[in-house]
């Protein structure tokens, strides 16, 4: 099998040069990390990951530390060629730059509303709500990532894309009641999508193929199939043709085992009615 199995801090060569530019200018002021942090309203821990090229700075700690160290715009154009994206966990992002131009997209969903489905308010829940805790800036990184992701249903509507969600996920009032009713109604409408299939996996089948956990599969445009599957704090991109190729068995056996589509909007149309 050909994973990617990712749990340290990604970097890059930006991000290090980034780093070591914000590093000098704070030294040049005279300022440890402890004198700095608080000036721009950020942790120890923060300064030093970005000063070490772990972790991309927001906007925020970018504008704040050009301002306090007085850096003639270098900290900002430093800023600019940045290359890693935000607001993405980095052992997702492979698999998110394959997404960008896959032929279609298959996702089984066990646990809550899958990412490119959520509205915002479901989402700024699960940011909000994450252990260990994040910061403003970090919620507002992953928001702006999580909705730019989703663009993709509207921007290739000739990619086609087929979800299969738990009923019990789609139960969950995430956010409170009126979250989950406009998050069912949201779900409704990328349903009437013509590139679009949601089918709800109904809490009263007893067993099912995919009781091994979530999963996703997509077709490249080479025509190339891989899977990816995720755990609490990693993720494994799958690329072995044998092992793609259980994932497509699985997920072919439960479309045939969840309700089909127009079942599936009946029952979500009840539960939207019942918020």
């Amino acid at each position: 099998m050909t994973t990617d199995d990712n749990t340290e801090p990604e970097t890059s060569d930006s991000l290090k040069a980034f780093g070591e530019v914000l590093k000098a200018f704070r030294r040049r002021a005279r300022l440890t990390q402890e004198e700095f942090a608080p000036q721009v309203g950020y942790s120890v821990e923060t300064v030093s990951s970005v000063e070490q090229g772990r972790r991309f700075p927001s906007p925020k700690l970018v504008d704040r530390s050009e301002e306090v160290l007085d850096a003639f715009g270098a900290i900002k154009g430093a800023a600019k060629h940045l290359s890693r994206e935000p607001g993405l966990a980095n052992w997702f992002r492979r698999w998110a730059a394959l997404e960008r131009n896959a032929l279609c997209l298959y996702t089984y969903e066990s646990r809550l509303i899958p990412g490119l489905l959520q509205i915002e308010p479901y989402a700024r829940t699960l940011f909000e709500e994450q252990l260990p805790p994040m910061g403003d800036a970090e919620i507002e990184e992953n928001l702006v990532a999580r909705m730019k992701r989703q663009k993709l249903l509207t921007e290739r509507p000739n990619t086609s894309y087929s979800f299969i969600i738990e009923e019990h996920a789609l139960r969950r009032e995430t956010g409170g009641p009126e979250v989950h009713r406009a998050q069912i109604e949201h779900i409704l409408r990328m349903s009437e999508q013509r590139n679009i299939e949601i089918q709800v996996m109904e809490q009263s089948r007893c067993h099912h193929a995919g009781l091994d956990g979530p999963m996703q599969l997509l077709e490249t445009p080479e025509n190339r199939w891989y899977g990816y599957v995720e755990g609490q704090r990693a993720g494994l991109l799958i690329s072995d043709a044998k092992d793609v190729g259980i994932l497509q068995m699985r997920y072919a056996r439960m479309r045939s085992q969840a309700l089909t589509l127009e079942d599936s909007q009946s029952l979500l149309r009840q539960m939207r009615g019942a918020t």
